[in-house]
């Protein structure tokens, strides 16, 4: 398969597909997994799977992230490898209904289970784990937390036999460099974002950037105690000066970086901004959580009503403990 720069005509193609039904492109229910891993290509040698908007289920298997795909000359360099050993293996089998090139390479971009717990069934088949030193670390530590969690939600069956292994050699650096099969990568740290360590992927001589959990689009952003919105504002920024032309987000449709910056971007302006100026006016946490809850730029996200204000609240006990 020939290794081609983005063009006029593989823009196209993202376009095309953006005008497919809205069953397929939007998930006002639950999609099962078969439903996933369809293989939705971004250009000739660059696909993902679209994961369901909705919380971890046993129909979605976990798998209510994108992950993704590159084919190179070498192989296949798989962008986050799951929620279990189980899903793994049915992700290899999905990526396999478009091209005969193994798995040789997986890159992590995060810490949360259903981007790297399906590590062991790669590492199994030969396959290299990439990733950054600070991303390993924040997985150690949340393995076992994950993995019990997944084992209520989805059922022994699902996850027996997943074994946490992050990469043997991750890179001590916050920039990683890397060419595979003629492709070059750049895996970045730029801030902490959903969790510490999370991490972007940049196909600079493709102007793709895989986001990781640094950019939500269509569905609300979560805001967890261990989450930065500071540092997850920093990392955006950061991949928006390489305006990317597509953009594959940890959660939602691929687009375009307008898109990215009105569902993240803005929305985390918003949040920094607005509870700052709550912190140096002595505003009380309530009447911030109160003054804020309603945002109607930001009603069309899915989960609103959910995180939104659990958002505002996290954002000003993160923001006040660094007074």
């Amino acid at each position: 398969m020939p290794l081609l720069p983005i063009t006029r005509t593989a823009l196209l193609t993202l376009s095309v597909w953006f005008l497919l039904p809205p069953s397929i492109l939007q998930a006002d229910q639950d999609r099962p997994i078969d439903a996933i891993l369809i293989p939705q290509p971004v250009t000739e040698q660059i696909y993902y799977f679209y994961g369901s908007l909705e919380n971890r289920t046993p129909a979605n298997l976990g798998l209510n992230n994108n992950i993704g795909f590159v084919i190179t000359t070498e192989g296949v360099v798989l962008i986050d490898s799951g929620p279990s050993r189980h899903v793994a293996e049915r992700i290899e089998a999905a990526i396999a209904t478009v091209t005969d090139r193994p798995v040789t390479h997986v890159v992590n971009l995060g810490s949360q289970d259903h981007r790297w717990l399906g590590n062991d069934h790669f590492l199994s088949q030969g396959a290299h784990v990439v990733a950054l030193e600070r991303t390993t670390t924040t997985q150690t530590q949340f393995a076992q937390q994950h993995l019990e969690r997944l084992t209520r939600t989805l059922g022994e069956a699902v996850m027996a036999d997943t074994v946490p292994r992050t990469a043997p050699s991750p890179a001590p650096t916050y920039h990683h460099r890397f060419s595979i099969g003629g492709i070059r990568f750049e895996l970045v740290h730029a801030g902490d974002a959903h969790f510490p360590g999370d991490a972007v992927l940049h196909l600079p001589d493709r102007g793709v950037v895989f986001t990781g959990d640094v950019v939500y689009t269509e569905r609300m952003l979560g805001i967890h105690p261990w989450s930065d919105p500071v540092g997850q504002l920093a990392a955006f920024e950061t991949l928006a000066t390489w305006s990317p032309e597509i953009i594959i987000p940890g959660h939602g449709a691929a687009t375009d970086l307008a898109t990215a910056r009105r569902d993240t971007g803005d929305y985390l302006v918003l949040l920094n901004r607005e509870v700052k100026q709550a912190l140096e006016d002595w505003e009380t946490l309530d009447d911030t959580v109160e003054r804020l809850a309603e945002l109607p730029a930001f009603r069309h996200l899915r989960h609103y009503d959910d995180w939104h204000r659990m958002n505002v609240n996290r954002t000003y006990l993160f923001l006040e403990s660094r007074q």
